[in-house]
């Protein structure tokens, strides 16, 4: 079967996108978050934001048809494609057969990504992330795959705000800290509704992550987790309420951390402090 002429306008327009579901009997899965990309200038634009270029090693996290994974070839980057669903695997693989790609069937959070990811380092993540799994799995690749350096990920404009957030801010919580211990975090872009088929029903955003070199803290992110569950999970209680029986009076002055504080208003140095006190 010969592949489609796609380089003209390097990815899918609606009417090639059409085309390629009807020929394979495919349709989007909304069970799946499948919105494709069917904008040339935005794929570039989330290459570009990416910086990654020619000898880049990139995982593409939900590859869908190929949109993007085009895009990033084109920029000369060696690309390792995952899609979960097998249906659409057989259209990726044609699509992308001319380009330095490899295509893995399997569902990012049950893979061996020591087997994925091979014999090079580093990586570079970009991904259009389903809605329901986008933050589980951002904080499970920072937690578990340090040879993945940095992330660019598109994702719903409420949980990117929520991993990129700082203290003081209202979408602070538990993703923003765990975020904040492995990497740099920042919204670097929105992406519109009418760049997709179908069209979502929420605004998306494009959030780039960073890891650290070291840890910006001593205390590990196993003792600081439970102290930021037990605080954010009552995010309206003073922190001497929400932590009774975890920390005691003696714990938030040697902390130096006001026991009237609410969560959102500590930064990760002062988590790291107060959860070394911590029961």
């Amino acid at each position: 079967m010969s592949r489609p002429r796609l380089r003209e306008s390097l990815t899918h327009s609606p009417r090639d996108l059409r085309d390629l579901l009807a020929r394979f009997g495919l349709e989007p899965r909304r069970a799946l978050g499948q919105n494709f990309v069917v904008d040339p200038n935005t794929v570039r634009r989330i290459a570009g934001l990416a910086e990654v270029g020619r000898g880049d090693h990139v995982v593409e996290i939900g590859a869908g048809l190929g949109s993007l994974t085009l895009a990033l070839a084109e920029r000369g980057a060696s690309v390792v494609a995952v899609e979960k669903d097998r249906d659409l695997v057989a259209a990726l693989r044609e699509v992308v057969a001319a380009d330095d790609v490899r295509v893995v069937e399997g569902d990012a959070r049950e893979l061996d990504w020591d087997v994925v990811l091979g014999d090079h380092d580093p990586w570079s993540l970009v991904a259009n992330l389903p809605y329901n799994v986008a933050t589980p799995l951002v904080l499970d690749l920072l937690r578990d795959v340090p040879r993945i350096e940095s992330m660019l990920v598109m994702v719903q404009r409420e949980a990117g705000e929520r991993l990129a957030a700082g203290p003081g801010t209202k979408a602070v919580g538990i993703p923003s800290m765990l975020v904040a211990y492995h990497g740099r975090a920042r919204v670097v872009a929105q992406v519109p509704a009418s760049v997709f088929h179908p069209r979502p029903r929420v605004e998306s955003v494009l959030v780039r992550i960073v890891r650290h070199d070291r840890a910006p803290v001593d205390t590990p992110i196993e003792v600081i987790d439970p102290v930021l569950r037990a605080a954010f999970g009552q995010r309206r209680k003073m922190l001497r309420r929400s932590l009774a029986g975890r920390v005691d009076a003696d714990g938030f002055e040697v902390a130096d951390v006001d026991p009237r504080a609410r969560p959102e208003t500590l930064d990760l140095a002062a988590w790291s402090r107060l959860a070394a006190q911590a029961r």
